[in-house]
């Protein structure tokens, strides 16, 4: 049986018992070795952190969003950190569940301190030399100081809710942001989620910035699969194998640009990397995924900027 079958079994028995999450992250810790904060990841989401500031400064004309918003921040708050190292005073971050901990945040500032001491940090963030001085006390202190405290002083405020309804007031955010978080989000729910976005960002000087993996996470643990296995399931079949802990909505390029159209969200900027085309040919596509030139199908991953400023009524 090949290694993602076999995940997918097992989180999708997982899905159906009490703290599913609390478990998946000891089987993806212990087992899969999934959710270990390792360079690669931490420094993927450093560069998605940059993109994010440089988007929200191209845009806005303004270097550092003041409040900030991100839905599925997960286990390790990379980015909310990277925020408040430049200067942010507000650091949302939404989720239906709360993912990280103590351990968890101490993991991902001990990964800002080596990058820091290995004079790496500057390349990704502008991080404000007295903000990183708070992150070293943190740090230094960490044992004796509250979780509470902790997101305190880092500016980080969790919103444990639906995003469909979040609590915050119209047009009080200067940047929402994401990151690979929207695939594993269904169309229906994710439409909702973008009404709110589109409601609480503001439209003088807001901007979103969202990047998204269309790729099967499936393949990012089995090597033996491509990333396009996913496409080859009709939705009924694909249903038996998807789960709630880690679901894969299939969403392509363009279904993420007709939602935007949809709701009137506009696309200032976007960019992609257009996948391969030879690899999606090896899967017999379901034919929910034959209605678009197979070019359109291909495209694994993109970046979605939207300069609210241009919103229309």
């Amino acid at each position: 049986m090949k290694k993602w079958v076999q995940k997918a079994i097992v989180q999708k028995v997982i899905s159906y018992l009490p703290l599913g999450n609390k478990i998946n992250y000891l089987f993806q810790k212990y087992v899969t070795k999934g959710v270990n904060l390792g360079d690669e990841y931490f420094y993927d989401r450093l560069e998605h952190a940059k993109e994010h500031l440089t988007n929200y400064s191209k845009y806005s004309g303004w270097v550092v969003p003041r409040v900030t918003l991100e839905i599925g921040t997960g286990w390790y708050p990379i980015v909310p950190i990277s925020l408040f190292l430049v200067g942010a005073e507000k650091i949302y971050s939404v989720d239906i569940t709360f993912l990280t901990s103590k351990e968890r945040i101490k993991t991902t500032i001990d990964k800002f301190i080596e990058c820091y001491t290995a004079g790496l940090l500057g390349g990704y963030i502008p991080f404000l030399p007295e903000k990183f001085e708070v992150l070293k006390r943190l740090h230094s202190d960490y044992e004796m100081i509250s979780l509470e405290v902790i997101l305190k002083q880092l500016n980080i405020i969790y919103l444990i809710e639906d995003a469909r309804q979040l609590s915050l007031a119209d047009e009080s955010i200067d940047l929402v942001n994401s990151n690979n978080t929207f695939e594993h989000i269904y169309p229906d729910i994710l439409l909702s989620i973008l009404k709110q976005f589109k409601r609480v960002v503001k439209k003088d000087n807001g901007i979103m910035s969202h990047s998204i993996d269309m790729s099967d996470h499936f393949a990012h643990f089995d090597n033996t699969i491509n990333i396009y296995n996913f496409l080859q399931y009709s939705p009924s079949k694909w249903k038996w194998i998807d789960n709630s802990i880690q679901p894969q909505s299939r969403l392509r390029f363009y279904d993420y640009v007709g939602m935007y159209q949809e709701l009137g969200i506009p696309i200032t900027e976007h960019s992609y990397r257009k996948g391969n085309v030879d690899e999606l040919k090896s899967i017999t596509l379901d034919k929910e995924f034959v209605v678009k030139p197979l070019e359109e199908v291909a495209i694994s991953h993109c970046l979605l900027v939207s300069d609210m400023k241009t919103t229309k009524a």
